[in-house]
């Protein structure tokens, strides 16, 4: 070959490997896009949670026995308050059970809206099928009444038969009363008063907090977010300039923001499970796994004597000792190899779930792992 042409095949080659290890870089950075309202909720608008106490009528037979008591108390004071007075301790009725009710009441209720209740009973009530919910106040945790509730339940099991002939499908002492539940109190937060909203990540991470203020400003146009630590995006609302904080919100929220998830492996030693993030990487090291295995069996044979020799038979233990050493496997990785690479050479080498746990935390501790490893 002529050197000029020589020149120009070496050329070739290097100017195809360039493009080759571009491509592969390129592929194996993959952007990572999601939503602001995936990744952040507005700070304030949460649910809260409602508890209260009541009782279940109407059952067939399969309330709340008599040693029960404070069934039978609560269905004292409830028919008290009704202009019937009886005693307690003298009730028997086996179609009432006393119930815990619960709900959660979501943000910006007014009074009106209809929440579901979830009724459990805490009795000895054997099944809460067919029976109807009294009248009963939801409290928050301040002990301020926000909700009551009434209305017939609804199952989703049932209990059939008696003695050992019964059978029961799925849980019947805990019911639901859809939409059952009426707030009674206005617990909404007025936007239009508020001069800034915050933002919180829903996993703390600088990086992500400053990305996603960088995402509203470049939208806006302007700078009206800032990242105040790992998990808090404070947003101007006066200078973003919109018709309305709902509005503001809303455009924020649809904005997409790139995301870098951190270098993480979740390992449960309970039962072998590993999860590992695409952005791992290892750095150049080299894993051999062997397995050496001892077995000792005792077995137990008639010892005979001799004819005319005055001995005994007696039963004689053998122990054989088996010990077996497989061979050492082993696997090497290079510079920034891969978790698919990882556990394709431990598969390989024909690792468990468990070999590749003391694995992971093997090479943790030799440096070789660029992760976080979180042990459960």
């Amino acid at each position: 070959m002529k050197p000029g042409l020589r020149r120009f095949a070496w050329v070739l080659v290097a100017v195809l490997s360039t493009l080759s290890l571009t491509s592969v870089f390129a592929q194996s950075e993959v952007k990572h896009e999601f939503l602001i309202r995936d990744l952040a909720e507005v700070e304030g608008v949460r649910d809260n949670a409602l508890i209260g106490y009541g009782i279940v009528v109407g059952l067939h037979g399969t309330g709340d026995r008599q040693q029960t008591y404070f069934t039978t108390q609560t269905l004292a004071n409830t028919l008290q308050r009704m202009g019937l007075q009886i005693n307690p301790a003298v009730v028997m009725v086996k179609n009432v059970a006393a119930v815990f009710v619960t709900a959660t009441l979501p943000p910006f209720a007014i009074p009106g809206t209809r929440i579901d209740l979830t009724v459990s009973s805490i009795g000895d009530a054997k099944s809460l099928e067919g029976g109807v919910l009294l009248l009963t106040s939801l409290r928050g945790p301040d002990g301020q009444t926000y909700a009551s509730g009434q209305g017939a339940l609804t199952l989703g099991g049932y209990s059939a038969g008696t003695g050992g002939n019964l059978k029961t499908v799925n849980h019947t002492t805990v019911g639901m009363v859809p939409a059952g539940g009426i707030v009674e109190r206005d617990t909404s937060v007025d936007l239009s008063r508020l001069q800034q909203v915050f933002f919180g990540l829903r996993q703390s991470d600088f990086r992500a907090a400053n990305d996603v203020a960088a995402a509203i400003n470049q939208s806006f146009g302007n700078n009206v977010a800032v990242a105040l630590d790992g998990r808090r995006i404070a947003i101007d609302v006066p200078r973003a300039g919109a018709v309305s904080v709902a509005s503001l919100i809303t455009r924020i929220q649809n904005l997409s923001v790139e995301v870098h998830p951190p270098a993480k492996v979740v390992v449960n030693e309970r039962t072998g499970t590993i999860v590992m993030g695409g952005d791992v990487k290892l750095t150049p090291v080299s894993i051999m796994q062997g397995s050496l295995s001892i077995e000792i069996s005792t077995q137990y044979v008639v010892s005979q004597p001799e004819p005319f020799s005055n001995g005994r038979t007696t039963t004689v233990p053998e122990t054989t000792v088996n010990a077996q050493s497989d061979t050492a496997r082993s696997i090497h990785l290079g510079n920034g190899a891969s978790v698919e690479q990882l556990i394709n050479g431990l598969h390989a080498i024909g690792a468990t779930a468990q070999d590749i746990v003391a694995i992971l935390q093997a090479i943790r501790a030799a440096g070789g792992l660029q992760a976080e490893l979180e042990v459960m």
